[in-house]
């Protein structure tokens, strides 16, 4: 059953309102004014806020305000119940994050309209779908069914790329939103002498390629199909439609772009401290983490030592006579360019006990 915040001063409208939402199988919790309903919201699990704007002791506005500083509550769905209908209105509580608005008066099948609305787009966009063409093909589903999601699939096409083949280059301006729909893919960076940095692998369900759209600037990377790909591309315009017109979908990326800052961070404060073995097998267990679908099989991946060398961020040579002293301990197996973790838990506990 889902859980909604009914934040309203006018006792009769909030009561006939929570008493339609309780009929259609919603819980309603109520709050009088917005102090109130700020406290709940922070106190308990809510699936969408309904909130009258104009309120004694703090007003709409300020109640979308503190919410989205909270971690807990910026995410939830928010719709405002007003009166006012003015075109300024509307604008300011968009630009403060609000989802939708309800006019006063209202009907039943209006305000039950707009919370299932609301609440299937959020589910979309928190649902966790399965990272395979059946997961994605779900996704571009669902997003067929939402009218400001409608273009992010229909207007999508898919392009397959061969093993080695680039899909971006550095210095070009940005068409599309890349979704990895089948196959692995890297990002890389070119050092001037010819040489490699592989800053980011991508895995099947991931975006990327959006940084630079969401910069607004050409590419400071390439993107190259380490295996045989099918990649989704999505128009840049559909992308940015969406990006103002859902708060939602916003948060996501900014949320992605911020994780991907924190990897890069952490991958070259490695590279200035740690080890190449260490940095080698930290690598292995990063390839482990990303592409293995199946915790209970054994780990294996065809991956070229070259490629493997430029995630890790030394030359060939020595990743190769690393990965040699690892296959003496025990630790992996190598036939051609397949490289097989033998066990998890002792690779951990060699890092650990040597590093």
């Amino acid at each position: 059953m889902k859980t909604i915040l009914l934040i309203e001063d006018n006792t009769e409208v909030r009561e006939n309102t929570a008493e339609i939402l309780e009929l259609a199988n919603y819980k309603v919790l109520q709050a009088e004014n917005g102090k109130v309903g700020v406290e709940i919201a922070n106190n308990n699990d809510v699936d969408l806020i309904i909130c009258d704007i104009m309120m004694p002791v703090l007003d709409g506005y300020g109640v979308i305000h503190l919410l989205s500083k909270n971690p807990k509550t910026a995410s939830i769905p928010f719709i405002f119940l007003t009166a006012k209908s003015e075109r300024g209105d509307f604008r300011k509580g968009m630009e403060m994050g609000a989802d939708d608005y309800i006019t006063k008066p209202f009907d039943d099948i209006e305000l039950l309209k707009a919370v299932e609305s609301r609440l299937k787009k959020s589910e979309l966009l928190k649902a966790d779908y399965s990272r395979d063409e059946a997961g994605i093909n779900s996704f571009l589903d669902e997003a067929k069914s939402l009218e400001e999601l409608k273009h992010l699939s229909d207007s999508a096409k898919v392009k397959n790329y061969k093993k080695k083949e680039l899909i971006y280059t550095e210095g070009n301006n940005p068409n599309y939103l890349y979704l990895l729909q089948k196959g692995k893919v890297k990002s890389f960076r070119a050092h001037e002498y010819g040489k490699e940095l592989i800053i980011s692998l991508h895995k099947e369900g991931d975006f990327f390629g959006y940084t630079a759209l969401l910069d607004e600037t050409p590419y400071n990377e390439s993107a190259e199909a380490l295996e045989d790909s099918s990649v989704v591309l999505i128009p840049k315009e559909d992308f940015y439609a969406l990006l103002n017109k859902n708060h939602g979908v916003m948060k996501r990326f900014v949320r992605l772009l911020s994780n991907e800052i924190q990897d890069k961070e952490e991958q070259l404060l490695k590279m200035a401290y740690s080890s190449v073995k260490k940095r080698v097998a930290e690598a292995l267990l990063k390839l482990q983490k990303n592409y293995q679908q199946n915790v209970k099989d054994s780990f294996s991946i065809s991956i070229s030592r070259e490629d493997l060398a430029n995630i890790v961020g030394t030359a060939t040579e020595s990743l190769i006579r690393t990965l040699s002293d690892f296959k003496q301990e025990g630790l992996v197996e190598i036939k051609g360019s397949n490289i097989s973790i033998v066990d998890t838990k002792k690779f951990e506990a060699y890092i650990k006990k040597y590093f």
